[in-house]
């Protein structure tokens, strides 16, 4: 009989971190079993952790790296590929060169993609995939309490009597933190959800759902600001000792009128009492959100003013406590610990003159990029040669038959993946990675648990980790000595002594259940639950900063033309573009194609009849779904997942995009629905 081996990692997909063990037999995976001395997750899993080796024999899979000509792909060897590339970036003007990456990939790729793109390229033109989760997420909390990550820990949110839930279905989306949340609840702690749609998370955890309508969360929010302080249940001591601006805010608070709060919104003023009460009142409030929240171009303001709601309470620096958003990535936090982003370097260091000295020093390279690069969409939109590792902007950007136009009209688009997504088609070249399970390395979940991930079998053809091509390209182009990494660990060392946040962590202590959180100064220390316990901000006086954000309609309204708003959003048995679980039958079965739920009495409106096609037109282009009708969403809106690439929802999606953050509106498109016909 065959022995199995059983090989401890985190599963791959969203930023929770839990724990399995993949199931070894004649060097394939076979299966996944719980890590029940895990943490995270204590032996627990949603379906997609169950399920989460299949993609890797996938069909489809790259082998080799290919090479488009003439229109079509043929087989190359690694040499000629990187030969090609390194021959096209020689003689290219920095600002004409982007990398994009992605949160599916280690803490070591993007440290050697943000070392190549800085040393050899001399560019600051990087960005991230998960810009489209939380752009607005990093400018709303640094202007606030100085830091864009969650407060908290997971496992500390049971530890909360009063919980927000604003804009994240966590039962589908995170189930093993929704877990959590349970067990708050068990306890005793009330739950409010913050939702347009009554989601199963409204349904089965909320003991007040603020079912707002869409685009309206600045005025709730204000409107709950506004009843704490004329109630006065605010922290007094809290606000006099540890923040700034608190006056700023009850002058503009004390402005706003109730009865056009409830207008706007359409929530009583009555269960934005209670709601506000019942927050204030507590003696832990955790406010958890993610993308219903954040994918707004008023997202910066909404992410804020989340932020001067644990302000006005006292809210912060406590287990259980906090503003605590909520990563879609498996390494959702480490991209940015990394600087693979336009505006920072490794350790959030913001790009400037001296940052460029600091790191050039470090790394012993002159003329490092002292200005800011341009973001995801900018690149998309200028750069003439694009390098994508591992992200899927022909599913994931804004108005993708936008993208595809130009896409199709670089100099240059290299893409490395694991298939040939959607935006493989369109490259020049296509390098073939390594799966999470065919090679070590960190990630970095949601509450800045930097986690172990082990190698548990061989690479896929000639697939190589992510952080190999930037070395050799290195080493063509004149760069040897300073990408000399023959290990991930060897990377992680450097990490290391480049991010102070890291520099306590290891991989030996890495390799125990669990992980440790950032920061971690030194070996000896523990990691840190809770940000901000020793009760001062990462702002430069150390204080929370109140900010007064004024209500806005959306940048794109409906009207009779396009009448409904649509959201887009993930389900429970699909995640993001589709390229993992879509290729995994046990997921796959439970939702084959891409739907648009709709309100009963809407289709009763337009002559719809439930499970019929239907076309769905915005002022960019029209997909066919299928449709759904649920009284889940009120009137006047519409949900369509994103992760169905025959039915694509960002063929909707405008290019809207709030400053700071440029995020797109994918939680507000006008749009009309209509029968599908023959």
């Amino acid at each position: 009989m065959t022995e199995l081996d059983y090989v401890p990692t985190i599963c791959p997909y969203c930023g929770t971190g839990c724990g399995i063990y993949l199931v070894i037999k004649d060097g394939a995976i076979v299966g996944v079993e719980p890590w029940k001395e895990h943490p995270v997750n204590e032996g627990k899993n949603c379906p997609k952790g169950r399920n989460a080796y299949q993609f890797i024999y996938g069909e489809g899979r790259l082998e080799k790296p290919l090479i488009k000509e003439n229109g079509s792909f043929k087989e190359a060897t690694w040499d000629e590929a990187l030969g090609l590339i390194a021959d096209k970036l020689k003689g290219a003007d920095p600002s004409s060169v982007g990398f994009i990456n992605s949160g599916r990939t280690t803490n070591e790729d993007l440290y050697v993609l943000q070392k190549f793109a800085r040393c050899v390229m001399k560019t600051n033109n990087m960005d991230n995939s998960s810009r489209f989760c939380h752009s607005t997420t990093v400018p709303g909390l640094l202007s606030t309490v100085g830091a864009g990550v969650m407060e908290t820990s997971t496992i500390s949110i049971e530890k909360a009597d009063c919980i927000i839930l604003a804009g994240v279905n966590i039962h589908e989306t995170y189930p093993l933190i929704g877990r959590r949340v349970e067990r708050a609840k068990e306890k005793g702690a009330k739950v409010i959800v913050i939702d347009p749609r009554e989601t199963i998370t409204a349904r089965i955890y909320a003991d007040i759902f603020l079912q707002l309508n869409p685009a309206t969360d600045i005025a709730l929010l204000n409107g709950l600001i506004k009843i704490i302080v004329e109630e006065e249940l605010e922290d007094k001591e809290f606000i006099a000792s540890k923040t700034s601006g608190f006056e700023e805010l009850k002058s503009y608070i004390s402005q706003l009128d109730m009865s056009e709060l409830e207008q706007i919104t359409g929530i009583p003023r009555d269960l934005m009492k209670e709601a506000a009460q019942a927050y204030a009142k507590a003696e832990r409030g955790c406010i958890i959100f993610n993308a219903g929240i954040a994918q707004h171009a008023q997202g910066v303001g909404n992410i804020q003013l989340l932020a001067d709601l644990t302000l006005l309470t006292g809210n912060q620096g406590r287990p259980g406590t906090g503003v605590n958003p909520l990563r879609g990535h498996i390494n959702g936090e480490g991209f940015g610990d990394m600087g693979t982003v336009p505006v920072f370097y490794p350790g959030f260091v913001p790009v400037s003159g001296v940052a460029a000295k600091k790191f050039g020093d470090l790394w012993g390279v002159d003329g490092l990029p002292a200005d800011p690069g341009i973001g995801y969409m900018d690149m998309v939109e200028n750069c003439s040669i694009l390098y994508i590792m591992g992200a899927n902007p022909m599913m994931s950007a804004p108005d993708i038959t936008r993208v595809r136009g130009l896409l199709e009209n670089k100099d240059l688009v290299v893409v490395q993946d694991l298939f040939m997504t959607e935006t493989a088609k369109l490259a020049d070249i296509v390098l073939p990675a390594q799966t999470w399970a065919e090679e070590e390395g960190t990630v970095t979940e949601t509450d800045r648990r930097v986690q172990f991930m082990n190698k548990a079998v061989e690479a896929h053809g000639e697939a190589k980790p992510d952080w190999m091509p930037f070395c050799e390209l290195a080493k063509i182009m004149g760069y040897e000595d300073k990408f000399t990494f023959g290990s991930a660990e060897e990377i992680f060392e450097e990490i290391r002594k480049i991010v102070p946040t890291y520099t306590g962590i290891t991989y030996e202590r890495l390799k125990k259940a669990g992980g440790i959180q950032w920061p971690c100064p030194s070996e000896d220390h523990p990691g840190t639950d809770t940000m901000f316990a020793d009760g001062k901000f990462k702002t430069p006086d150390g204080l929370g900063h109140f900010q007064v954000v004024e209500h806005k309609p959306p940048a794109e309204p409906v009207d009779d033309e396009y009448p409904y708003a649509l959201a887009t959003g993930r389900v429970l048995f699909q995640y993001h573009t589709g390229v993992m679980s879509r290729r995994t039958e046990r997921l796959n079965y439970e939702v084959l194609s891409a739907f648009a739920e709709l309100n009963p009495e809407d289709a009763k409106k337009e002559g719809i009849v439930d499970g019929e096609e239907v076309i769905v037109k915005s002022r960019r282009g029209e997909i066919r779904p299928f449709v759904k009708l649920t009284e889940e969403v009120p009137k006047g809106m519409l949900f369509i997942p994103w992760h169905f690439a025959e039915c694509a929802a960002n063929v909707l999606t405008g290019p809207s995009a709030g400053p700071p953050s440029k995020m797109p509106e994918y939680k507000y498109v006008a749009v009309n629905i209509e029968k599908g016909g023959e």
